[in-house]
């Protein structure tokens, strides 16, 4: 009797889009278009702000070959709050890297500020994220994104992964801010040196006229127990960098600081 060959299953992939458009009408923001499909969905709140939009990904997390991409149309004069409803997680990739493609655009005086909740990396992920905001004339916004290196409380220690992380923001082309990040296992074995032992570490940016202005007042509550902070304004911009120990202290400061920097309070599903 002749033996079968081994079936060989290759693993279900994931993917998800989720743009929506949004447009003034008189002094209000209204959702103009909502398109979503495969594990990207998209909710919809309003708020004394202006709409806040919480993407979410139904498959739970990444790994290699998955595939999720977010974006949003704010047309002039649009004022919107994005996020996503829970910490991503990227997953031990067997092969190939899971991709994540945001792409915001921001018309003529419109705002936007994107804070997505944290990603978390587990053991042997691999993620590849582009994150580009293309602001019109007079538009502004503010992102952040924060990583954070496997789960403190689980006792959870990384040994490989690779992360490219690439953020942009462009003025009608003009680049205005660039942050490229690649992690590799080098990084995680280089100690001190690149990290400085951190598991956690976020980076937030305000673009737009006179974001500088609020160097000050940023710099008042970068004290956190926990988290080495530092940040920078010049040109119409104000970046701000931070390093912690674990997830915890690193969203406490993230929360303070969003306090500063926004003119309500943070979105709902950040609320501690």
């Amino acid at each position: 009797m002749t033996a079968s060959p081994a079936l060989h299953h290759r693993p279900e992939r994931s993917h998800g889009a989720a743009r929506l458009s949004f447009r003034r009408t008189g002094t209000w923001t209204r959702l103009a278009v909502l398109h979503q499909s495969g594990s990207a969905k998209a909710f919809v709140h309003p708020t004394a702000l202006g709409p806040e939009v919480v993407f979410l990904n139904t498959s739970g997390g990444m790994t290699g070959g998955d595939r999720l991409a977010f974006g949003l149309t704010l047309e002039a004069g649009c004022r919107v709050t994005a996020t996503t409803q829970t910490a991503e997680r990227a997953y031990r990739s067997a092969e190939g890297a899971a991709q994540v493609a945001v792409d915001h655009e921001v018309g003529p005086g419109g705002h936007l500020d994107w804070l997505p909740q944290e990603t978390i990396l587990f053991d042997h992920s691999a993620l590849k994220r582009t994150t580009t905001i293309r602001l019109g004339r007079d538009a502004s916004c503010l992102l952040m994104e924060a990583i954070v290196l496997g789960r403190a409380a689980m006792g959870e220690t990384l040994r490989s992964l690779h992360l490219t992380d690439r953020r942009k923001v462009l003025r009608e082309g003009v680049p205005l801010l660039y942050e490229p990040l690649t992690l590799t296992d080098a990084a995680l074995g280089a100690g001190t040196g690149v990290l400085q032992g951190a598991r956690a570490f976020a980076s937030l940016a305000l673009v737009g006229q006179g974001a500088e202005a609020a160097l000050g007042a940023v710099r008042q509550v970068l004290d956190e127990p926990g988290v080495n902070a530092g940040a920078s304004g010049f040109d119409g911009k104000l970046t701000v960098r931070l390093l912690a120990a674990d997830g915890w202290p690193l969203r406490r400061q993230i929360l303070r600081l969003l306090a500063v920097l926004r003119e309500g309070p943070v979105p709902r599903v950040w609320q501690m």
